[in-house]
Protein backbone atom coordinates (compact mmCIF):
# COMPACT_ATOMS: atom_id res chain seq x y z
CA UNK A 1 0.00 0.00 0.00
CA UNK A 2 1.27 3.44 -0.88
CA UNK A 3 1.83 6.10 1.76
CA UNK A 4 -0.55 8.68 0.23
CA UNK A 5 -3.85 8.51 -1.59
CA UNK A 6 -3.62 11.67 -3.74
CA UNK A 7 -0.36 13.39 -4.70
CA UNK A 8 0.15 16.72 -6.44
CA UNK A 9 3.15 18.20 -8.20
CA UNK A 10 3.77 21.04 -10.61
CA UNK A 11 6.15 21.99 -13.35
CA UNK A 12 6.66 23.61 -16.72
CA UNK A 13 7.87 20.31 -18.26
CA UNK A 14 9.34 22.02 -21.31
CA UNK A 15 11.60 19.89 -23.54
CA UNK A 16 10.57 16.75 -21.65
CA UNK A 17 13.61 14.76 -20.45
CA UNK A 18 14.58 11.90 -18.14
CA UNK A 19 14.85 14.23 -15.12
CA UNK A 20 11.15 15.03 -15.52
CA UNK A 21 10.35 11.33 -15.82
CA UNK A 22 12.45 10.50 -12.74
CA UNK A 23 10.60 12.95 -10.50
CA UNK A 24 7.15 11.95 -11.77
CA UNK A 25 7.89 8.24 -11.26
CA UNK A 26 9.15 8.95 -7.74
CA UNK A 27 5.94 10.85 -6.99
CA UNK A 28 3.79 7.99 -8.23
CA UNK A 29 5.74 5.49 -6.10
CA UNK A 30 4.32 7.25 -3.04
CA UNK A 31 0.68 7.84 -4.01
CA UNK A 32 -2.25 5.99 -5.55
CA UNK A 33 -3.39 8.93 -7.70
CA UNK A 34 -1.00 11.54 -9.09
CA UNK A 35 -2.20 14.96 -10.22
CA UNK A 36 0.31 16.98 -12.24
CA UNK A 37 -0.24 20.71 -12.70
CA UNK A 38 1.47 21.87 -15.88
CA UNK A 39 2.22 25.60 -16.05
CA UNK A 40 0.19 27.39 -18.68
CA UNK A 41 2.13 29.45 -21.19
CA UNK A 42 0.87 32.67 -19.58
CA UNK A 43 1.88 31.60 -16.08
CA UNK A 44 5.27 30.35 -17.28
CA UNK A 45 5.99 33.70 -18.96
CA UNK A 46 4.93 35.61 -15.83
CA UNK A 47 7.35 33.41 -13.84
CA UNK A 48 10.24 34.27 -16.16
CA UNK A 49 10.18 30.99 -18.07
CA UNK A 50 9.82 30.89 -21.83
CA UNK A 51 8.74 27.41 -22.85
CA UNK A 52 9.54 26.26 -26.36
CA UNK A 53 6.74 23.68 -26.37
CA UNK A 54 3.18 25.06 -26.05
CA UNK A 55 1.04 24.32 -23.00
CA UNK A 56 -1.42 22.02 -24.85
CA UNK A 57 1.48 19.89 -26.14
CA UNK A 58 3.30 19.83 -22.78
CA UNK A 59 0.06 18.83 -21.03
CA UNK A 60 -0.59 16.10 -23.61
CA UNK A 61 2.92 14.67 -23.15
CA UNK A 62 2.51 14.55 -19.35
CA UNK A 63 -0.99 13.04 -19.63
CA UNK A 64 0.38 10.22 -21.81
CA UNK A 65 2.70 8.99 -19.06
CA UNK A 66 1.70 5.80 -17.24
CA UNK A 67 2.67 7.33 -13.87
CA UNK A 68 0.32 10.34 -14.24
CA UNK A 69 -3.37 10.01 -13.44
CA UNK A 70 -4.60 13.55 -14.10
CA UNK A 71 -3.20 16.74 -15.65
CA UNK A 72 -4.50 20.16 -14.68
CA UNK A 73 -3.39 23.63 -15.75
CA UNK A 74 -1.23 25.57 -13.30
CA UNK A 75 -2.26 29.20 -13.49
CA UNK A 76 -1.21 30.46 -10.04
CA UNK A 77 1.47 29.90 -7.38
CA UNK A 78 -0.63 29.45 -4.23
CA UNK A 79 -0.52 25.77 -3.24
CA UNK A 80 -3.26 26.20 -0.62
CA UNK A 81 -5.59 27.36 -3.40
CA UNK A 82 -4.51 24.32 -5.44
CA UNK A 83 -5.35 22.09 -2.45
CA UNK A 84 -8.81 23.65 -2.21
CA UNK A 85 -9.38 22.67 -5.86
CA UNK A 86 -7.76 19.21 -5.87
CA UNK A 87 -7.78 17.96 -2.23
CA UNK A 88 -4.39 16.20 -2.32
CA UNK A 89 -2.71 14.55 0.68
CA UNK A 90 0.84 15.37 -0.32
CA UNK A 91 2.64 18.01 -2.35
CA UNK A 92 5.76 16.80 -4.13
CA UNK A 93 8.41 19.40 -4.93
CA UNK A 94 12.01 19.70 -5.98
CA UNK A 95 14.47 20.11 -3.12
CA UNK A 96 15.67 23.43 -4.53
CA UNK A 97 12.51 24.99 -2.99
CA UNK A 98 13.10 23.61 0.51
CA UNK A 99 13.79 26.36 3.03
CA UNK A 100 12.82 29.19 0.70
CA UNK A 101 10.57 31.89 2.10
CA UNK A 102 7.74 30.82 -0.21
CA UNK A 103 7.90 27.16 0.78
CA UNK A 104 8.30 27.79 4.51
CA UNK A 105 4.95 29.60 4.26
CA UNK A 106 3.51 26.83 2.05
CA UNK A 107 4.60 24.16 4.56
CA UNK A 108 2.82 26.02 7.38
CA UNK A 109 -0.37 26.51 5.34
CA UNK A 110 -0.56 22.92 4.16
CA UNK A 111 0.28 21.48 7.59
CA UNK A 112 -2.86 23.21 8.92
CA UNK A 113 -5.00 21.19 6.49
CA UNK A 114 -3.10 17.92 7.04
CA UNK A 115 -1.03 17.92 3.84
CA UNK A 116 2.60 16.74 3.80
CA UNK A 117 5.33 18.07 1.55
CA UNK A 118 7.88 15.61 0.16
CA UNK A 119 11.00 17.04 -1.48
CA UNK A 120 12.89 15.15 -4.17
CA UNK A 121 16.36 15.90 -5.50
CA UNK A 122 16.55 16.91 -9.13
CA UNK A 123 18.45 14.75 -11.62
CA UNK A 124 21.72 16.65 -11.70
CA UNK A 125 22.84 15.43 -15.12
CA UNK A 126 20.01 17.05 -17.11
CA UNK A 127 17.71 20.05 -17.05
CA UNK A 128 15.72 22.04 -19.57
CA UNK A 129 18.14 24.95 -19.06
CA UNK A 130 21.09 22.66 -19.83
CA UNK A 131 19.38 21.39 -23.00
CA UNK A 132 18.64 24.94 -24.17
CA UNK A 133 22.25 25.98 -23.53
CA UNK A 134 23.56 22.95 -25.45
CA UNK A 135 21.29 23.80 -28.38
CA UNK A 136 22.64 27.36 -28.41
CA UNK A 137 26.23 26.10 -28.43
CA UNK A 138 25.52 23.60 -31.21
CA UNK A 139 23.85 26.23 -33.37
CA UNK A 140 26.24 29.08 -32.47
Amino acid sequence: MKKYKVGYTTGVFDLFHVGHLNILERCKEQCDFLIVAVCTDEYAHESGKNPIISYPDRARIIAALRCVDKVVPMEFTDKLEAWKLHKFDVLFSGDDWKGTERYVKTEQQLKEVGVDIVYFPYTKSVSTSMIKEQLKQNNG
